[in-house]
């Protein structure tokens, strides 16, 4: 039972904190009148915190932490995703009542856009192939494989119970003006991290 309490406690830790993936996951819960209509950006999701928490465990982390370089690309790939990411939001923002239409993400968008807040996402890399990379050295055999698997299902609880969170509020206060404060409010965070990354990068030069 140790290393799967281990893995849940640490992996619900550390997707627990408002990030990209989870502000996306959430917005398009609150988008759709559907749950199906969501799973394309659930799933991606998922998959894609799967492939690092299986990278982390593989040892992937030696080579991340051991090169200075291959963190400089990651920052500055970050930064200006991010803020690319950030313009999107505030722009979608705007569009509520006037283009409600266009902000219904088709299912071939979510996936492009759940796997590219997924893995384009510094912060999302360092922390999996940091914290779970490094954790899951206290393991071998079959208790690296349940910290592992412990590790990976708390991000498909996760996400699906993110998504039915924005489709419930989404159903109580109306989807128009909600929509249009969580992009504003996603904008200026995701923002904010750029900035972070921003100065992360500057402090490594």
């Amino acid at each position: 039972m140790e290393p799967i309490l281990h893995g849940i406690l640490l992996a619900f830790g550390l997707i627990l904190p408002l990030g990209v993936q989870n502000i996306f996951i959430f917005n398009q819960g609150a988008t759709h009148k559907k749950f199906s209509y969501v799973l394309p950006a659930i799933i991606t999701a998922s998959i894609c915190d799967s492939l690092l928490i299986y990278l982390a465990v593989a040892g992937v982390s030696v080579v991340v932490f051991t090169f200075e370089w291959v963190k400089t690309v990651l920052f500055t790939v970050g930064f200006f995703f991010l803020a690319y990411m950030g313009w999107s939001m505030w722009k979608t923002a705007a569009m509520v009542g006037s283009k409600q239409e266009q902000l219904l993400f088709s299912p071939r968008r979510q996936i492009a856009f759940a796997a590219s807040v997924s893995l384009l996402n510094p912060h999302a890399i360092l922390d999996t192939i940091g914290v779970i990379g490094t954790s899951s050295l206290a393991y071998t055999g079959e208790e690296k494989i349940l910290f592992t698997a412990a590790c990976i299902s708390v991000s498909w609880i996760w996400f699906g119970l993110l998504a039915i969170a924005g489709r419930k509020i989404g159903q109580i206060t109306g989807r128009g003006k909600l929509i249009k404060r969580i992009n504003q409010v996603s904008a200026v965070i995701i923002w904010a991290m750029a900035l972070y990354l921003g100065l992360n990068l500057i402090i490594l030069k």
